[in-house]
């Protein structure tokens, strides 16, 4: 597993932190299969009751561009890691709590659409930057965006690449709860905590029921997302917004 992420297990709670404080945590091919390898080990050991995703001082601000721009040297059906990861979320079955400081950017904000507990720091920066980057959705954020805060929060979160704190995720139901932001990785912890006390297979069966009625809508969602933004990776628009966000980076 990458040293860019790291797990470590406390009781019946296993955290899986992102650890490229240098980069905010952007995401590299190898840090998504860790953070998979972290889900499928948590998943298979019976003393986890509930994993807890964090970061630092920033959650993650989204994908590496430098991983997006190399997309043409790809097997075009391959978009990348962060889709085996994504499927790896959506089929957890235990409690999954996340703790969002600082940036949130792009699958930093759609993967807490898969987490069952939300702490944010109220000043948090959450942000879907995909239009921006000639994108489009994913992590079946077309479908549960919309269902979870509505559809006009949604579309302009979604359309506009609009960035949003965590106090607005927490009005708009997005996130559990926003607090300070000295105290997101304790109240997460404590939360996390709480669900990991409860009878484990009560509480997965519980989780299996609440998503049920719409998992298979999500899984189709997910497939159609991942042929579209397989295609816009690849399309000139976005090479061309990735060269120049690389290039004002560099």
């Amino acid at each position: 597993m990458t040293d860019h992420v790291l797990t470590e297990r406390h009781g019946a709670v296993m955290t899986i932190r992102l650890n490229r404080p240098e980069k905010k945590n952007a995401l590299t091919r190898d840090m998504y299969r860790g953070m998979a390898a972290g889900l499928h080990a948590a998943a298979a050991d019976e003393a986890v009751h509930v994993v807890l995703l964090a970061g630092g001082a920033d959650f993650t601000a989204g994908n590496d561009i430098g991983d997006f721009a190399k997309a043409g040297e790809r097997d075009p059906k391959d978009p990348g890691a962060a889709f085996d990861f994504l499927e790896a979320i959506l089929a957890f079955r235990k409690p999954v709590v996340a703790a969002v400081r600082g940036n949130a950017v792009g699958i930093g904000t759609t993967m807490l659409l898969h987490c069952d507990v939300v702490v944010a720091s109220e000043t948090a920066r959450l942000m879907m930057p995909f239009t921006r980057l000639a994108l489009c959705p994913e992590a079946g954020s077309s479908l549960l965006m919309p269902a979870r805060v509505g559809p006009a929060i949604a579309n302009w979160w979604l359309l506009a690449s609009a960035g949003f704190s965590g106090a607005d995720a927490a009005a708009a139901g997005l996130a559990t709860r926003a607090v300070a932001d000295d105290e997101v990785e304790a109240t997460a912890a404590q939360m996390a905590a709480t669900l990991a006390a409860l009878p484990p297979g009560s509480v997965q069966e519980s989780k299996r029921l609440i998503r049920a009625p719409h998992m298979e809508a999500v899984k189709a969602a997910m497939a159609a997302e991942r042929v579209s933004f397989g295609e816009r990776l690849r399309s000139p628009e976005a090479q061309a917004a990735f060269a120049g966000f690389l290039k004002k980076a560099s």
